[in-house]
Order: structure tokens, then C-alpha cells, then sequence
């Protein structure tokens, strides 16, 4: 098998596309309409999910729903050990006080991630609440949380990647696995 060749493909546009529906309707749900949401995406690919998602709950619900962005580069617990962490601009232009706050995250892995975008959020004031929206759980996690609402569970193995492309960042929406060799820092 090319190693640049996925082991196997998950998802394609169109089942994102349905996954990110039923999450919007299960946040909608979930929270008795979406009045006091705010949707902030961990950049790089949360931002472009939480951005759908927010489109899809407005289609829904009839109304905008904010949408902020969030950088964990300096949050990270492994900061002091990358060589150049990219450094990409936090924008959450809404007050996070008294709000339900989704963060959206494209996989879910260790749990690492999200526990830097809680410290983050947290830096921004107090919400109501705070969920958790992934499009792919892996499982493997190294500290406890889990995600309120999740597209797919695809079960891995440590000597696998899950890799999730979206337009336009890519140049194709999908989700695929990869064999790798390495340890993952996801």
C-alpha cells in the first residue's frame, strides 16, 4: 500500500453534509432552540465545521448564531517542544458570559485539544455551558471528556491517522484513514 494512499475511506462530502445536519438538529434539540448558543470552531478545520454547522442551524431555527474562532497554539501542554507552532488569530466577537458554548473540533482523539480550548474559552469569561461537537471520535483518550455530539465513532488503532479533508481548505471533503508508523500528537 502507497503511503500516500488511504487504508480506508469514512466519509465523503455527502455524508458529512448529513452528519452536520443531525448535529445541528441534535443542538437544537439539546439546548430548547438556539437563543443562547455560540458556535467557536478550533481552528483549523473546526472553524470551517462550525461555520457549516452554524449555517445549518440558522436554516433550521430561522435566526444567526454566532460563530467565533479559537487558536490553542499556546495552550498546548507540548508548546515548549514544537520546533514553530503556527500562530493563527483567536476571534471570538461575541461575550461568552451566560452563553452555551459549542466547541467544534473536526476529530477527536486524546482530549488534549479540548482541553486547551476550555482553558482558552475560559480566558474570554464564563459561559452557561460549555459542549462538545466533533465530526469523527476516535476514541484513545488520554483525559475524561467526550463529546456531546459527534458525526461519526470510528474506532482506530494508535498506528493510524484519521485525516478529515474539507473545501476549501482541501481539495476534496472526505474523512480517510491512514497506516502510520509514527505516534500521533492529535
Amino acid at each position: 500500500m502507497d503511503a500516500n494512499e488511504p487504508k480506508t475511506s469514512l466519509m465523503d462530502g455527502a455524508s458529512i453534509a448529513r452528519s452536520l445536519k443531525r448535529i445541528a438538529h441534535e443542538i437544537i434539540e439539546a439546548n430548547k432552540g438556539a437563543r443562547d448558543i455560540a458556535l467557536v470552531g478550533i481552528l483549523t478545520r473546526g472553524d470551517v465545521l462550525a461555520k457549516r454547522l452554524a449555517h445549518e442551524i440558522g436554516q433550521i431555527e430561522g435566526t444567526q448564531v454566532p460563530v467565533g474562532t479559537l487558536d490553542i497554539s499556546f495552550y498546548r501542554d507540548d508548546v515548549a517542544v514544537r520546533v514553530a507552532p503556527q500562530i493563527h488569530q483567536t476571534n471570538i466577537p461575541f461575550p461568552v458570559d451566560d452563553k452555551v458554548i459549542v466547541l467544534v473540533d473536526d476529530v477527536l482523539f486524546t482530549g488534549r485539544t479540548i482541553r486547551c480550548a476550555l482553558d482558552a474559552v475560559m480566558d474570554f469569561g464564563r459561559p452557561r455551558a460549555v459542549q462538545l461537537a466533533v465530526l469523527v471520535d476516535r476514541g484513545h483518550r488520554e483525559l475524561p471528556i467526550r463529546a456531546d455530539y459527534v458525526g461519526k465513532n470510528i474506532p482506530s488503532s494508535h498506528s493510524e491517522t484519521v485525516k478529515v479533508y474539507l473545501e476549501p481548505l482541501d481539495d476534496h471533503t472526505g474523512v480517510d484513514i491512514f497506516e502510520t508508523a509514527g505516534e500521533q500528537l492529535c
